[in-house]
């Protein structure tokens, strides 16, 4: 499995499927976090999926790879009650996802940007 196919594997599993053993299989125990809102290591993740509600989801777009280094841009529908964009950047060391960068903000619909573009899927 290539890195960009780990990332995707490992996203949909934990977020698409909520499946905590998706960080046994993929995430490494020392897992460091660069979101100022979030903590390192994997107990969050096991506090905060099975808490998200029941209508949750989320859904992968375009994932892009750099060595070692893989982007994956997603929407995640009601993330406290509202649709983020994010481009999650993941450091990938031997298998596992060693490290974690994201940007996300609320979605806005085409409707309503300057442009009529969408933010979500990338065309």
């Amino acid at each position: 499995m290539n890195n960009k196919e780990l990332v995707l594997a490992a996203m949909t599993r934990l977020f698409g499927q909520r499946d905590l053993g998706a960080l046994d299989a993929y995430w490494d125990a020392g897992y460091v976090q660069h979101n100022p809102r979030m903590p390192n290591g994997l107990a969050f993740f096991r506090q905060v999926i099975p808490s998200l509600p029941a209508d949750f989801r989320y859904e992968p777009g375009l994932v892009l790879d750099d060595g070692e280094f893989v982007s994956i841009h997603g929407r995640y529908v009601n993330w406290s009650g509202k649709t983020m964009i994010g481009v999650d950047i993941f450091r990938v060391k031997d298998g596992r996802l060693v490290e974690h960068w994201d940007v996300i903000q609320e979605e806005v619909p085409a409707a309503q940007t300057l442009t009529g573009n969408a933010m979500f899927p990338i065309a």
